[in-house]
């Protein structure tokens, strides 16, 4: 798989990584076997880079990879874990004292001394102006429990706030054929400024796999049932902030530029990996099947510049009155 340089941490990871979300919770059911197998599958298939968080089934996914690190430990991982959503959302909470417990606490997860990049988990907007804050992360650093850290973001303007500290490694945005706004000024200023990014919710919560129709039901315990309107957490996490009607209408669009022996969901990876600045794509996975095609669109070609074109095209018309100002 082909490797770019993940920001400031200077690892080299492999272009598509994998989300770890889904072996924690929130999109039903993964048994712990499952999850080994899925880890598994992902380094067959040249994954070097895992994105898990201390909230994902309250530590569940973080224990689940530190299970698979120690029966692994020549797997080549680098592990990210976010800290700071399982408290209140309160600026207050994100001290000095609270990291160093946050992180202790996922080191004990992922059995690793020393975390390799550990990022705010889209913390308030306050937070990203707050110069104490990068000290004590800073200082996370220089204690060796952190060997980097970054953030993970709602909204462009925050991203393009924690681009201009000098010590933030990396940048995690919604970034998908469906949010387009990140192409506009946080890309660009990422590449100046050497900061990676990390691209979540590529698939936009699945719309983007081209397996959904208008009868698709979702399980209760899924958030796309749960937070279309945004009742647990920022709805832009779900299909990115889309409506499910007005999604579907867009993949139909979307389908006929897809490659011949390619599938809908690899189109959309292989559109993110285009972008200039994108340091890795993580989409998610609850199964080995989905790790083998999500890491097979690494090994396609670029998309012709007339297909970027069409993408931008029913972006314009169908998406951008729901999504562009909002984040």
């Amino acid at each position: 798989m082909d490797e770019r340089i993940l920001g400031r941490t200077g690892r080299k990871v492999g272009v598509v990584g994998m989300g770890a979300w889904q072996l924690g919770g929130g999109w039903g059911d993964v048994s712990t076997a499952d999850a080994q197998a899925t880890l598994a599958a992902a380094v067959e298939a040249g994954i070097t880079f895992i994105d898990t968080a201390d909230v994902y089934g309250d530590g569940r996914s973080e224990r689940l990879i530190g299970q698979f690190l120690a029966e692994h430990p020549d797997a080549g991982l680098t592990v990210a874990t976010k800290m700071g959503r399982r408290v209140a959302q309160d600026p207050a909470h994100y001290t000095l004292a609270n990291f160093r417990a946050w992180t202790d606490r996922s080191r004990e997860n992922l059995r690793m001394d020393t975390l390799d990049l550990v990022q705010l988990h889209c913390p308030p907007t306050p937070v990203f102006s707050s110069q104490r804050v990068y000290d004590d992360l800073d200082t996370l650093v220089a204690e060796r429990r952190i060997s980097a850290y970054g953030v993970s973001v709602e909204t462009c303007a925050e991203a393009l706030a924690a681009i201009a500290r000098p010590g933030v490694a990396s940048v995690q945005i919604i970034l998908n054929a469906f949010r387009l706004k990140p192409l506009d000024a946080v890309l660009p200023a990422a590449r100046e400024a050497g900061v990676g990014i990390i691209a979540r919710v590529p698939l936009a919560s699945g719309l983007l796999s081209g397996r959904y129709d208008t009868t698709t039901r979702f399980g209760a315990d899924d958030h796309r049932t749960y937070n279309r309107q945004g009742a647990a957490f920022d709805v832009g996490e779900t299909f990115s902030g889309v409506d499910f009607e007005v999604g579907l209408a867009a993949v139909a669009r979307l389908l006929p530029l897809v490659p011949p022996e390619t599938t809908m969901a690899e189109f959309a990876l292989r559109w993110i990996l285009d972008q200039p600045g994108v340091s890795v794509v993580i989409p998610g996975a609850r199964n080995p099947a989905q790790v083998g095609s999500n890491a097979r669109a690494a090994g396609l070609a670029p998309l012709p510049t007339a297909t970027h074109g069409a993408v931008r095209a029913v972006y314009d018309e169908l998406i951008r009155p729901q999504v562009h100002d909002r984040w």
